[in-house]
């Protein structure tokens, strides 16, 4: 259904959308940043899985980080089958119940947390049954692929797009808060815009912060 124009003095929606893996704790700061951004900005984001296991294979990797991808298929495969049961709008809650869990309170990247999550969420139990199945596997890489679509292939997670400017990241700690989130938004949105830009970087000196 096309959407009403605005009226006048009525500003419209901006929609944007974010691909995330529930294992990424940058992935993970971006999104309550775009939380923030909703409460400050007349914006709504909509969630997409993306997967950093479909994005390392076949890559020459350091040990520690191997065992570390390895243990990130459960949750996305669990995001899968919950969107494929639910719809898309169920992403957003069981997003942040892992996420909280995996990255806010640090507890271990397993099916039990996984399950804890779904309870959080408020989604059936039975779900967590496709964490180490590969029946949902190819609806995974297709949401991957609409991402890597958008950005290339020589980037990560978080991939967002907004009204047709598409970028990986930002890549940023603390969480921007209140208007702080909002000017961010206004810069990432402005730079991406921008015919013919692609890279703005620097080496980061913390690690992240989730508070």
């Amino acid at each position: 259904m096309p959407l009403s124009p605005a009226q006048p003095g009525e500003q419209q929606t901006t929609y944007a959308d974010m691909w995330f893996d529930p294992a990424c704790p940058w992935a993970w700061i971006t999104s309550r940043w775009l939380l923030e951004v909703e409460k400050v900005r007349n914006v709504s984001v909509s969630w997409h899985v993306m997967s950093l296991g479909v994005l390392n294979e076949g890559r020459d990797l350091p040990e520690e980080y191997e065992r570390s991808i390895a243990s990130s298929w459960q949750a996305v495969r669990v995001c899968i089958a919950a969107e494929q049961r639910f719809g898309p709008e169920v992403l957003g809650g069981l997003y942040t119940a892992l996420g909280t869990r995996f990255h806010n309170n640090a507890e271990p990247r397993t099916l039990d947390t996984v399950r804890a999550a779904l309870a959080d969420a408020g989604l059936p139990a039975d779900l967590a049954e496709a964490a180490d199945s590969t029946e949902y596997d190819e609806a995974l890489r297709a949401s991957h692929a609409e991402a890597m679509k958008l950005v290339g292939e020589d980037v990560g997670t978080p991939v967002v797009q907004v009204e047709g400017a598409s970028f990986f990241g930002p890549v940023v700690t603390p969480i921007p808060r209140g208007e702080d989130a909002g000017k961010l938004w206004d810069g990432v949105r402005l730079v991406a815009g921008t015919d013919g830009f692609f890279e703005l970087k620097r080496t980061r000196t913390r690690d992240p912060i989730f508070d």
